[in-house]
C-alpha cells in the first residue's frame, strides 16, 4: 500500500525546522501591542529515558513588521513530538527560531513541563535579555 503524504506527516517526518514558521505583515507596525499565543499540548521526548515529555508553551511578544501564522507556528511545535531533547534547550531553540524569523521588538517564552518523578520545570527566555514581557489582562 502506498504511503499517504500530507502536511503534517511530512513535517513529522522532516523534524524541527525554522523554515517551516511562516509570517504576515504587520497592519499596525507603529503601534506597541503584546501579542500571547498559549500553546498547552507541546510534546518532546526525554533524551535520557526516550519518555514523552509535556508542556505549555506560552509566547508574549511586541510585533515589529511581522507576525507569526498559527497553523506554521502548530506544525512547526508538532515537528518536536518525536526528537529527544532537553527542556532547556527546546525552550531556547525555539525561542532562537521564533527570534530570526519574527523580528519582534520584544519577546518573553514561558515554557512550563508536566512534573515527572516529583520534578517540574518552568523555563523563562526573554529579549531583552532580562525583561520579560508579563501576562496579557
Amino acid at each position: 500500500m502506498p504511503r499517504m503524504s500530507n502536511i503534517f506527516s511530512d513535517h513529522i517526518a522532516s523534524g524541527p525546522d525554522r523554515s517551516l514558521l511562516e509570517t504576515f505583515e504587520n497592519q499596525f507596525p507603529d503601534r506597541d501591542y503584546q501579542i500571547e499565543i498559549v500553546c498547552p499540548e507541546f510534546t518532546s521526548v526525554c533524551p535520557k529515558t526516550g519518555q514523552p515529555d509535556f508542556g505549555c508553551l506560552t509566547f508574549r511578544y511586541v510585533p515589529d513588521r511581522l507576525c507569526v501564522e498559527l497553523k506554521s507556528l502548530k506544525f512547526y511545535l508538532q515537528s518536536f513530538r518525536n526528537q529527544g531533547i532537553f527542556y532547556e534547550h527546546v525552550s531556547n531553540r525555539i525561542f532562537d527560531d521564533l527570534m530570526a524569523v519574527v523580528t519582534p521588538r520584544k519577546m518573553t517564552l514561558l515554557a512550563v513541563f508536566t512534573p515527572r518523578g516529583g520534578v517540574s520545570s518552568k523555563l523563562l527566555v526573554s529579549h531583552p535579555a532580562g525583561d520579560p514581557l508579563g501576562p496579557t489582562a
